[in-house]
This record gives C-alpha cells, sequence and structure tokens, in this order.
C-alpha cells in the first residue's frame, strides 16, 4: 500500500436494511417425566476434595418432585445433599441406606 493512501474497509451488517426478527425456535422438546416405576436407576461414588459423594440418577422427575424426594433422603439418611443435573448428590457413602428408601417409593435400579 502506498504512503498517503487510505484504506477503506466495510464490515458487519448492512445497515440500510434494518433489523430482522428472527423466531426462536424451540431449542429442545418438554423435559421428559417418568414415573417412579418407570426409573432405571443407578449409584455412582465420586470423591470430591478428599471426600465421598453418592450420586443417584437419572431421574427423570419436576423439580418439585425431586426436591420433596431430596429432603425426604437427607432427613432419613441424616446428610447433606443436592439436586444438580438430574443427579442426587449426597454426603457420603449411603448407598446400602438409600436404595430401600427409594424402593419403597417405587424406584427400580440397575443390578
Amino acid at each position: 500500500m502506498a504512503k498517503g493512501s487510505k484504506l477503506d474497509l466495510a464490515f458487519g451488517a448492512n445497515w440500510d436494511e434494518g433489523w430482522a426478527m428472527v423466531d426462536e425456535a424451540a431449542t429442545g422438546t418438554e423435559p421428559l417425566l417418568l414415573e417412579p416405576q418407570k426409573h432405571q436407576l443407578y449409584f455412582k461414588r465420586e470423591k470430591r476434595r478428599g471426600k465421598v459423594v453418592t450420586l443417584v440418577g437419572p431421574l427423570h422427575v419436576s423439580p418439585k418432585k425431586s426436591q420433596e424426594l431430596l429432603g425426604e433422603l437427607k432427613k432419613s439418611l441424616g446428610c447433606g445433599g443436592s439436586f444438580k443435573e438430574e443427579f442426587i448428590e449426597l454426603q457420603g457413602e449411603v448407598e446400602v441406606k438409600a436404595r430401600p428408601l427409594l424402593e419403597a417409593q417405587g424406584y427400580r435400579f440397575k443390578r
């Protein structure tokens, strides 16, 4: 490019056409909600910061039902926990105690 000449570049949208509205299509379908008898749950143990966490899932229930189930489990097991991404996370190794409680509510397990 010669000294003293200007470079003229145009980037972006054509402002003369205005803005166009984009119809937002549904990115997914309704979440799959299953009855307790149709679940196939499994247990997974992980270590986080040196402590054991028991994961139970995947649960396909409404958020309200998941919080109720989590509260019942925490109360009967005497441990802390949370519900994240279709899995109930319980503090400690509680698989032996949690399985009969969930089976009594109609949930089924792999194995």
